[in-house]
């Protein structure tokens, strides 16, 4: 806890005064003011969290964590739990969505093992194996108190071993079956609302399944009994290796003043736990999307962040993150490339009498 402590001490509050000064170079560009909207405020914001006038968005990198979750014993997800270690191949081929989508928009994929339940052996694998998965947290705490701390350490060295070649900015993905089970939790306890509220029909339950889903959490929260107040108990008791690794990820970026973005609903659990455990993380998060899974508009709200698309997705894999880097990019190339109205010599809009 102590490594999590450093880090978190080493945040500070984005710089609100390059707020107020890109807008005003924002009115200065040859447009009508306010009339980017949104690409504007991205614009805004990614100056205040870099420090920089004139920021670049050269090197994109998107985690993907993966691992396993020992409560897919109880029939949680549609798939088994091989298909996490099938797809983490997939992605280290370059045949997943994520792959596709990270070359459309020129972003770097990091994938890496914090806890799949077999053993993984490739060149381009980043190893940061925790467990091989979770526990069942329908029948007892999903991992022990150290490894939830370990989890949060690995998704921090994984970002700081990136952030040596340059990291503009960061984006998050995911993969483990049966891992919204676990985000569902979290943010059923964390946000202090019901099960129902909060859970989803992640990769296509039925309606029986998905009211097994829930009934699997409600008794995964009753028999362990997690502390909403201390984010580490809530991670050790019904969370994940991958969720764990994510809050790394996001905090880290915090802690280098590199923007992050937060794709989906798993990737909003990881969110929450690094918001609780500290909250200024929030300013330097940038929502990629509303996901289909319904728990996912509520962390977006209890987070304060307006997610940027809204396409009705729901794979993960930091696939929402990489469509959202290519708005960011723009918003940042708006910034810095489009001329002023003095360069440009176009006469600006009179003042009103």
């Amino acid at each position: 806890m102590e490594g999590i402590k450093k880090l978190t001490e080493r945040i500070v509050d984005i710089d609100r005064d390059l707020l107020q000064n890109t807008q005003k170079r924002l009115d200065n560009l040859t447009k009508p003011v306010g009339s980017l909207g949104r690409l504007e405020e991205l614009a805004k914001q990614i100056c205040a969290i870099t420090g920089k006038e004139k920021p670049y968005l050269r090197n994109k990198t998107i985690f993907t964590l993966a691992s396993d979750h020992g409560v897919t014993e109880e029939g949680v997800s549609c798939y088994p739990k091989e298909v996490t270690a099938q797809m983490v191949y997939n992605f280290l081929r370059g045949g997943a969505a994520i792959n596709v989508l990270a070359k459309h928009v020129g972003a770097k994929v990091v994938v890496a093992d914090v806890g799949v339940a077999s053993s993984i052996k490739h060149p381009g694998l980043i190893v940061k194996k925790i467990n091989y998965g979770t526990k069942n947290m329908a029948k007892g705490a999903a991992m022990t108190k150290k490894e939830a701390i370990q989890s949060i350490l690995s998704g921090v060295d994984i970002f700081e071993a990136e952030f040596v070649s340059g990291i503009d900015i960061a984006a998050t993905g995911e993969m483990g079956i049966g891992n919204t089970t676990s985000a569902s939790a979290i943010a059923a306890v964390l946000m202090k609302v019901t099960a129902e509220e909060v859970t989803g029909r992640g990769t296509g339950l039925n309606t029986s399944g998905l009211e097994n889903k829930i009934e699997i959490i409600k008794k995964s929260i009753s028999l362990n009994n997690p502390d909403a107040s201390d984010p580490i108990d809530v991670l050790s008791k019904v969370g994940g290796f991958e969720i764990g690794g994510l809050a790394g990820i996001i905090i880290a970026s915090a802690s280098r003043k590199v923007p992050v973005i937060i794709d989906g609903f798993i990737s909003g659990a990881a969110a929450l736990i690094a918001s609780s455990l500290e909250p200024k993380v929030k300013d330097y998060m940038l929502a990629a999307h509303k996901s289909v899974e319904k728990g996912h508009r509520l962390i977006l709200e209890y987070l304060g962040l307006k997610p940027l698309l809204d396409l009705n997705l729901r794979l993960g894999e930091g696939t929402g993150a990489a469509l959202a880097l290519s708005l960011v990019d723009a918003a940042i190339k708006i910034l810095t490339q489009m001329a002023t109205f003095k360069e440009a010599k176009v006469c600006e809009k009179e003042n009103d009498e």
